[in-house]
């Protein structure tokens, strides 16, 4: 294995829990033959995950507070490509999960969910860490199950583990808010326990300090992963007063090992979690088996989505049969490499067929189902799934940004699917961002000419489902709880640059380009297309 590892610190700027364990990590991932270099978070760009990822490494992210945007967008473009070592919560905006019932964290708190959810694995420290992380993202994740010490600090724990006990209390003296020591000294106090505040950056000094008490008493401010301190007392013999806030406890092995059975528990156990993390980290993807599926994608301005786009949709827990790409003639796209993508097909044209186009490449699918993306649309890992399942229970045409018309003005729009998150299968007028509808139902497609080659083919597919087929169209469910199920993930980060044919560009005005979608509403209405709320009978509403 070659391995790029990130961390904000390491060993040498401070001794973190995290850090030491780190460093332990790596002085046995060396010893094992893997080669490894370190780079602090700050320090990395999107030119090092190009280089580093061409010549075979895989990104093994620790704690990434300092990562720059760009540097973990350039990862999260890259699914598989990195694994993240999870010493705390950084998928919660304030990183503690103690503040709600049973650590189920709103969703408007959740940050950083593509990054944890397109890494290839996440390691927790222990039973805790992993279910509580899993609630949250959705995710899998692995459990490592026990912290890291070095040789040296196995043998200076094993020097203190047969020390004198004093009757006291011990009490971690840390400036640190989240060790709590103020609650600490105020629960000795209130029971009348004598206590001794220990603390020295030496650790041997510290081990001595904690290996003297009879007792330990820590009630941290929030909810620690693992923690090392009540585990070290536990290898010194002594006793533990503290709370359910700390990820050791869940461990099996917590309640019943301490002194030297403890210490050599944990030193087998290295051996172990370094084997866990290669061979997680080398292990090959898992391919599910292809479903009657073909997917289209549309190549235009904006190329650079496009290995973003694939890796997404082969991770699909129900990956299509083919992915077809097709490619409309524009200056910006010369010179691409469209041969390096992993797709099945590349209809490359001289002209820009704009939008209609790949409608006409979906003619020549033969599978069921065919899913049209545009080429800002990522979808989570579970989203063909859902389409599959809303079929289901809603046979229709199936996307994930859905819009139903307060009126009849094109603008006065309600916004269903991944930008308002919603958690039933909602009806709408029409759909856009990805189409997922039966191949035969092209035909009511082409049934007419529409009003413009130039615009409006979302809306021209529904009304035309509509008019000859009494086909609806209908949006999946988003939960805010299970972003894998939504199908665009980065809508409001790619949706909005300066090439999307929305926006003003040189393409065509901002203006002109709602002008021609009044104009293909319109047409639609006066040919017969009825909108939701002008229905007469509300109650035939699904």
């Amino acid at each position: 294995m070659k391995i790029f590892y990130i961390a904000d610190f390491f060993i040498e700027d401070i001794r973190g829990g995290a850090e030491v364990n780190d460093d332990v990590l790596l002085s046995l991932i060396k010893k094992a033959n893997h080669k490894v270099v370190r780079f602090h978070a700050a320090e990395v760009t999107p030119k090092h995950v190009g280089l580093y990822g061409e010549l075979g490494f895989h990104f093994l992210v620790s704690n990434f507070t300092q990562l720059r945007p760009a540097t973990m967008e350039a990862l999260i473009r890259t699914p598989g490509s990195y694994s993240i070592m999870e010493h705390d919560h950084k998928y919660i905006r304030h990183r503690d999960p103690s503040r709600y019932p049973e650590f189920k964290v709103p969703a408007a708190e959740i940050i950083n969910q593509l990054f944890y959810s397109n890494a290839k694995n996440v390691f927790a420290q222990s039973a805790l860490h992993r279910d509580v992380i899993s609630k949250n993202l959705n995710i899998e994740v692995i459990n490592l199950g026990m912290s890291l010490w070095s040789d040296e600090q196995f043998d200076i724990l094993e020097k203190h583990s047969t020390s004198i006990k004093s009757p006291t209390h011990a009490v971690l003296d840390s400036s640190n808010p989240t060790k709590n020591t103020h609650r600490n000294i105020g629960f000795c106090e209130s029971k009348k326990l004598p206590y001794t505040k220990i603390g020295s950056p030496d650790y041997a000094t510290f081990i001595e300090q904690l290996g003297a008490c009879e007792k330990l008493v820590f009630f941290p401010a929030v909810l620690e992963t693992f923690n090392r301190l009540l585990v070290e007392a536990k290898m010194l013999n002594c006793k533990v007063i503290t709370s359910n806030l700390n990820g050791c406890i869940s461990e099996p092995w917590f309640k019943n090992l301490s002194g030297t059975a403890l210490i050599n528990f944990a030193r087998k156990e290295r051996e172990r979690v370094v084997e866990e993390v290669a061979g997680a980290l080398a292990a090959p993807k898992i391919r599910q088996e292809p479903q009657d599926i073909t997917v289209i994608l549309n190549a235009y301005r904006r190329p650079y989505n496009l290995k973003m786009q694939v890796e997404a949709i082969r991770a699909q827990t129900h990956p299509p049969k083919n992915i077809w790409l097709w490619v409309n003639a524009h200056e910006e796209i010369k010179g691409f490499d469209f041969e390096s993508l992993d797709v099945d097909r590349i209809i490359k044209n001289d002209y820009n067929w704009k939008f209609y186009g790949r409608f006409t490449a979906a003619l020549l699918a033969d599978t069921k189902f065919v899913a049209i993306y545009d080429d800002d649309t990522i979808p989570g890992k579970k989203w063909h799934q859902n389409c599959l399942d809303t079929m289901e229970t809603h046979e229709g045409l199936l996307g994930t940004h859905g819009l139903t018309h307060k009126s009849i003005n094109s603008w006065d729009l309600l916004r269903t699917g991944w930008p308002s998150k919603n958690e039933e299968v909602s009806r709408v007028d029409y759909i856009g961002h990805c189409w997922f509808f039966k191949r035969e139902w092209l035909q009511y497609l082409w049934r007419e000419v529409p009003p413009t080659w130039d615009n409006g083919e979302d809306i021209q597919f529904s009304y035309c489902l509509q008019r000859y087929a009494g086909i609806n169209t209908y949006c999946p469910p988003h939960p805010a709880e299970d972003v894998e199920l939504h199908g665009s993930l980065l809508g409001a980060e790619l949706g909005i640059d300066s090439k999307a044919t929305s926006n003003n560009n040189n393409f065509k005005p901002h203006k002109q380009f709602f002008s021609e979608r009044d104009g293909c509403l319109h047409y639609a209405l006066q040919n017969g297309w009825i909108l939701i709320n002008n229905e007469e009978n509300e109650n035939d509403l699904e």
